[in-house]
């Protein structure tokens, strides 16, 4: 499996956006990432996010340091829809708006035909120090294997 790409995206904590480098901001630390579609589209908003947010603290009971939400949008619209949850849910988001992140996986998926242009499928990946342990990738229209009540039982 590939490693941690050196590339710099806006990453979202605490409702501040700034541009940081994966690798670094990755670096001794044990994480899960997990990708959605689009914020605000309902499976992501209702059920992918929710789970996180409800899970975050079973994950820090498994040494898990960090949880990032990764979409395929431009930095506002996650730092919009992070903090419509609350501003103390602790899930930091990526905001992979020219898609780096998702090419360098082969994530992307096509969403035209939804009027939604290109996207990253539904994903999460367990990470630690900078190695890709674990990838799980949804069917079209699924949220199984990425859910966060799976990947708590992958680490």
């Amino acid at each position: 499996m590939k490693n941690i790409p050196d590339i710099k995206v806006p990453i979202i904590t605490d409702g501040v956006s700034n541009v940081l480098s994966l690798k670094v901001e990755f670096k001794n630390k044990r994480l899960i990432l997990f990708g959605v579609p689009g914020a605000f589209t309902p499976t992501c908003s209702e059920k992918h996010l929710p789970g996180y947010i409800k899970l975050y603290d079973s994950f820090k009971k498994k040494n898990i340091d960090e949880i990032y939400c990764l979409s395929v949008n431009d930095h506002y619209v996650m730092k919009s829809w992070l903090i419509s949850y609350s501003e103390d849910h602790h899930i930091k988001g990526i905001a992979d708006g020219n898609a780096e992140i998702s090419k360098f996986y082969n994530l992307i998926i096509d969403k035209s035909k939804n009027f939604m242009g290109y996207r990253c499928t539904r994903f999460a990946m367990f990470i630690e120090n900078n190695q890709l342990k674990s990838l799980k990738i949804e069917e079209p229209g699924e949220l199984k294997v990425s859910s966060a009540e799976n990947m708590i039982l992958e680490i």
